[in-house]
């Protein structure tokens, strides 16, 4: 099989980045780019690629109107590209489409490409169609946010509002929600979690800890950007490195 790819991206550097990446694939044939959507929007009708890696946030025309001003039925299969966005990540997710986390790692996209050309010439295009259909429609209908957990206990559900809730902590598959003196396991990966929380009130401090904002007591720096949270329960939690500015931002004094 040799493969003609299409990378859109509005950042010349991660153009740049995807050709090389694909350069190392020998069923890529050749490799074309645009840099806005509406080159891609023209490009796509006009050659007709094999696989498409289509930049998600790009100014006034982003991927997803790409995808709707060429039209699903017609859309080549597609790898997304993104910058972190909950939203967006878990809208992929539901509709088991391929997608890429900028900055792009070579284990990722090997993963993704793989992927992606054992669907070409297997699954029948309306399968293909109806699974962008669906992202398009998480993504115009994002889920609300949660207010309460359901929690089974034997054979009854346990209903625990969300604001109860001091923190979350990651647990192989599972997640722990800690409220108060009670601890209540759900299956549920975290980045599914994170993604249906408020923002406003909830804030991942870890890969494995979510803490309730309006439940921390104070924060003590440490080292390397990371931080001491102790929460009014007396429970003492530590910052990934990489949450420092998140931590940052949502924390300060408004003025």
């Amino acid at each position: 099989m040799r493969l003609s790819v299409l990378v859109v991206d509005d950042e010349p550097l991660v153009r740049e980045g995807l050709r090389l990446m694909l350069g190392r694939q020998p069923q890529v044939e050749s490799v074309s780019e645009a840099r806005n959507g509406r080159e891609a929007i023209a490009l796509i009708r006009e050659q007709r690629p094999d696989l498409v890696l289509l930049d998600v946030q790009m100014p006034r025309t982003d991927g997803f109107a790409v995808v709707n001003a060429v039209g699903a039925e017609r859309m080549p299969p597609i790898i997304f590209v993104t910058a972190h966005d909950q939203y967006a990540t878990r809208a992929f997710e539901i509709a088991a489409i391929d997608y890429l986390l900028k900055p792009v790692t070579e284990e990722r996209f090997a993963l993704a490409f793989k992927r992606a050309i054992g669907r070409l010439g297997t699954a029948p295009q309306e399968d293909a169609t109806k699974q962008v259909l669906a992202m398009l429609d998480a993504i115009a209908n994002p889920p609300r946010q949660l207010e309460r957990f359901a929690v089974r206990s034997g054979e009854s559900t346990i209903f625990v509002p969300v604001n109860d809730v001091d923190w979350i902590e990651a647990f192989q598959n599972y997640v722990r929600l800690h409220s108060g003196a009670a601890t209540y396991l759900l299956h549920v990966p975290m980045n599914t979690i994170e993604a249906v929380l408020d923002s406003n009130r909830f804030l991942r401090i870890h890969r494995s800890h979510i803490v309730n904002v309006r439940r921390i007591a104070q924060l003590c720096p440490i080292a390397h950007g990371q931080y001491a949270v102790e929460l009014k329960s007396g429970q003492r939690l530590q910052s990934g490195r990489t949450y420092s500015e998140r931590i940052r931002r949502a924390l300060a004094n408004p003025f």
